[in-house]
C-alpha cells in the first residue's frame, strides 16, 4: 500500500493526483507525462499486448490474468500499431498501476472522444465484480476492454482511450444545495447565453437534460454513423472526412424522428451547462424507465467545462437505441448530471490548452476535420 496521504471529501483535483503519484500510489511502465493530468482525472495509456478475447467478463474473486488465461484466442503487439476490428472484445493492460491509500478509491470513463467513435471501453481491476470502479485501497494492476461497435480503429501503446478520477469520502452534492448553487452560480444556459430560469430546471438525484432536435439556425441536429467504413486510427487529429463515417440528419420538422434499434447517433443537449470550478460532473448512466437506449459512453465533465465567455457547452449524447425503434421529441429528456465538489479547486480548469471541447455545440470527435 502507498504512504498515508489524506485529503479533504471530494473529487481531486490535479494537483492532488500528482502527490499521489508521488507517494507510489500511481506508478507505469513507462513515466507518467503532464499531459495525462487533467483537471479532476488521470489519463491512462495502453500498454504493449492486446489480447483477443472470446467474450466479455469480470474477475468476480480472481485476478484479470486468470481469466484471461482461459478466454484468451491470441495476442499481438501494439508497439507500431494494430487494427482492432469492430464487433470484437479485446483486453489491454494498461501502462499505469495503483497501490491506493485507505480512503481513497477511483472509477473511470472513457474520454470523450473515444466514446463518440462508438468504442465501448471498460477497466477492469484484480477479484472486482464490477466494471470501471476501482476499491478504496485497491493495490493491483488497471487493464482495458475494448469493443469498437461500428468503425475498425487502429490503437497504439501509449495512447489513452480512458481516464481515472479519484475520490476521497462523500462527494455527492445534495439536490438542496445543488438548487441553492445555481441560484447563484448559474448551471444551466439557453442557446442566447442566458442562464436558464428556475421553471427550467428540473433537478431529482441531479440535473436533467433535454435533447436538441432543432439545432442553431435550422442546421444539423445530429449524425448517424456509416457501416463498413475505413479505419480510424485514434493518434491522428483532424485526418477524416465527416461524410465518409457520418451521414448528417436535418431537423425532422413536424415529422417524428424515430431511431433504428442498434445504430448509432450523436446528438446534443437543448441547452448548455457549465461547470464551476469547485464542483465536477459526471452524465449518468441511462434509466430503461425512460427508454431502452444507451444516451452516453463518455461521462466525466470536469472542473471549468463550458465555464467561458459566453457561457456554456452542449453535452454531446452518444445514443443508440435497443430492441425496438424509438421516437424521440426536442426538449425530451434524455439525462442527467450528477454534481460533485471537489477536494480542492484544480490548479487548470477545462478549457485551456489540450481541450477540444470548451465551446462545444454538436461535435464529432477530434480526429475528423473541421467543417467537412
Amino acid at each position: 500500500m502507498a504512504a498515508a496521504v489524506e485529503f479533504p471529501p471530494g473529487v481531486l483535483s490535479d494537483r492532488q493526483i500528482r502527490a499521489l503519484a508521488d507517494h507510489g500510489a500511481v506508478h507505469a511502465t513507462t513515466p507518467l507525462t503532464n499531459e495525462q493530468f487533467q483537471p479532476n482525472s488521470l489519463d491512462l495509456r495502453l500498454g504493449t499486448v492486446a489480447y483477443r478475447v472470446r467474450c466479455s467478463f469480470v474477475p468476480q474473486g480472481k485476478t484479470v490474468q486468470e481469466r484471461l488465461a482461459a478466454l484468451e484466442m491470441y495476442s499481438f503487439h501494439l508497439e507500431w500499431g494494430a487494427v482492432l476490428e469492430r464487433g470484437q472484445t479485446y483486453v489491454i493492460p494498461l501502462q499505469e498501476s495503483l497501490r491506493l491509500p485507505r480512503g481513497v478509491r477511483a472509477k473511470a470513463n472513457p474520454k470523450s472522444s473515444t466514446g463518440r467513435l462508438d468504442v465501448f471501453t471498460r477497466t477492469l481491476t484484480d477479484r472486482n465484480h464490477r466494471f470501471e470502479e476501482v476499491e478504496d485501497g485497491y493495490d493491483g494492476p488497471l487493464f482495458l476492454e475494448v469493443f469498437p461497435r461500428t468503425f475498425p480503429i487502429r490503437v497504439q501503446a501509449g495512447l489513452s482511450l480512458n481516464q481515472l478520477r479519484f475520490f476521497a469520502g462523500d462527494a455527492a452534492v445534495p439536490d438542496r444545495e445543488l438548487m441553492e448553487l445555481s441560484a447563484g452560480t448559474p448551471l444551466l444556459f439557453e442557446e442566447d447565453g442566458s442562464p436558464a430560469p428556475g421553471e427550467r430546471l428540473h433537478i431529482d438525484n441531479g440535473l436533467f437534460m433535454g435533447i436538441d432536435l432543432v439545432g442553431a439556425g435550422g442546421g444539423i441536429i445530429g449524425y448517424r454513423a456509416r457501416r463498413h467504413s475505413d479505419v480510424i486510427d485514434m493518434r491522428r487529429a483532424g485526418e477524416y472526412e465527416m461524410r465518409d463515417f457520418w451521414e448528417p440528419i436535418a431537423p425532422p420538422g413536424e415529422r417524428p424522428l424515430i431511431l433504428d434499434p442498434e445504430e448509432f447517433y450523436l446528438f446534443a443537449s437543448e441547452q448548455r451547462v457549465a461547470v464551476p470550478p469547485q464542483l465536477s460532473a459526471e452524465m449518468v448512466p441511462y434509466d430503461t424507465a425512460s427508454g431502452e437506449l444507451r444516451t452516453h459512453y463518455a461521462g466525466f465533465f470536469d472542473s471549468g467545462f463550458g465555464y467561458s465567455d459566453p457561457p456554456g457547452a452542449k453535452v454531446v449524447l452518444e445514443v443508440r437505441s435497443h430492441d425496438v425503434p424509438f421516437q424521440v421529441t426536442h426538449g425530451q429528456r434524455f439525462f442527467r448530471l450528477q454534481f460533485q465538489r471537489n477536494s480542492e479547486r484544480p490548479q487548470r480548469l477545462y478549457g485551456g490548452e489540450g481541450s477540444h471541447y470548451q465551446r462545444q455545440g454538436l461535435s464529432l470527435s477530434k480526429h475528423f476535420r473541421a467543417g467537412s
